[in-house]
This record gives structure tokens, C-alpha cells and sequence, in this order.
């Protein structure tokens, strides 16, 4: 198995974030330095920053109501962070980001691999959120935000649009750009006062409590793996 699925399906980090570790030379294969590539036989022993990896037993997922304020991270260096508010007796790393000032439905799980599939735009995983704007969105601004908008030089994928009462609206996406509906409403001079997501592909928010977290039972975390919205 290569040194990067071997992290990712042990439940430290995603490939991607394997990658760096190794680049970073903070991963060994008995007591060698690994390199981009390298290959983990069944009775390696596999250490990052010197502490032993061993493979995961069960993927983990969990569904979590994240409050405006908290930072998507589990590392130490920002607070109040994603440990902080959960503090799970297991590793687990989040899928995807809310922003700080984003609340709602975070997914997190121990599987890099089962993350760096639901995060990759060409699997076309929704994203359900409802957004409150400064004023309400016209009609012809619904249709063009739908249809695509330039930003971060590129043009975003079509996406979903209801209006609701007053300034809300629902909003299905398909990618993650970065800050993307903040993004998508300041193009045509909006601005967003609140932005909440209620779904993740198969995962709904559901009644869960603000600040609460639940553990999906297998046959959800089945679904999610094998499912394209």
C-alpha cells in the first residue's frame, strides 16, 4: 500500500494532507524517512512526528452542528477549534470547512479517503444551505447566480436557488469553493448576514442540537461512500 493511503486509511489525515507530511519529512517506514511513493509493507511500522500509526478498525463519521465562531481545524495553533467544541475520543479531521461565521451541518470521520472523495468536485455531492442576505435577491439575480458567476478566476458550477420569505434563500451547490455563497452574493453587491448549511450529500441536519454532534450508524456511513446526489 502506498505510505499516503496507508495515513489516510488509518485515520490520521486526508491524502492530500499525507502528502505534505511527507514532503515535510515528518513520516518514517521503519525508522527510514519516507518519500512521496514510498510503499508500506504489512509488518512496517510507520511513525509521524515519532509516534507509531496503526491501521484503522472502523470508519468513524460523525454529524456535527457547528456554531458561528468555532474555527474548522483541529490543530492548536487557532481556537476555539474543532477539538475544542467536540472533544471525541477518536482522531477525526473535518470534511470540508464552514467558515467561522458559518453555522450547521460539519461532517468529520477518522477516513481520509471516504473525506477526499466527498470533497472532490466532479463527485457532485450537494450542499444544502439557507442564506440570509442585507436585502432580498431579485429575480434576475437568482437566474444569473444559478447559471454560473466568476469568481476565483474561475466560473462556479450551476447550483439550485428557492427564495424564501424576506431575505432568505436556499441554496444547493455541488463544489466548495472558498467562501463561495459570500463570494457569490458580493458579485452582485450583497451581503451576506447569515449562511447555515442543512445538508451534506445524504446527511441531513435534522433536529440536532446547536453545539451537539451525532454518530452515523453504518448504513448512513454506507450510503454516503456509494451515493452521487
Amino acid at each position: 500500500m502506498r505510505i499516503n493511503k496507508f495515513l489516510s486509511s488509518s485515520g490520521v489525515c486526508s491524502r492530500r494532507e499525507a502528502d505534505r507530511l511527507i514532503s515535510a519529512g515528518r513520516v518514517t517506514i521503519d525508522g527510514v524517512q519516507a518519500e512521496l511513493g514510498s510503499d508500506v509493507a504489512e509488518n512496517s511500522v510507520v511513525c509521524v512526528d515519532g509516534r507509531t500509526v496503526r491501521p484503522r478498525e472502523e470508519t468513524i463519521v460523525i454529524a456535527f452542528h457547528k456554531p458561528v465562531g468555532i474555527i474548522c481545524t483541529t490543530s492548536d495553533k487557532e481556537r476555539p477549534n474543532l477539538v475544542d467544541a467536540i472533544d471525541y475520543p477518536a482522531r477525526l479531521f473535518p470534511v470540508g470547512r464552514l467558515d467561522k461565521d458559518s453555522s450547521g451541518l460539519l461532517l468529520l470521520t477518522n477516513d481520509g479517503d471516504l473525506a477526499d472523495e466527498l470533497m472532490r468536485s466532479r463527485n457532485d455531492h450537494e450542499k444544502e444551505y439557507i442564506v440570509t442576505t442585507d436585502r432580498p435577491l431579485t429575480d434576475e439575480v437568482v437566474k444569473a447566480m444559478e447559471q454560473g458567476v466568476p469568481i476565483l478566476d474561475t466560473m462556479t458550477k450551476p447550483c439550485k436557488i428557492t427564495k424564501r420569505e424576506g431575505r432568505q434563500f436556499h441554496i444547493t451547490l455541488t463544489q466548495g469553493l472558498n467562501r463561495q455563497i459570500r463570494r457569490m452574493c458580493e458579485y452582485f453587491d450583497y451581503k451576506v448576514v447569515s449562511l447555515h448549511r442543512i445538508r451534506f450529500s445524504t446527511v441531513n441536519i435534522g433536529n440536532l442540537e446547536e453545539g451537539k454532534y451525532r454518530k452515523l450508524e453504518q448504513e448512513d456511513v454506507d450510503l454516503l461512500k456509494n451515493t452521487k446526489i
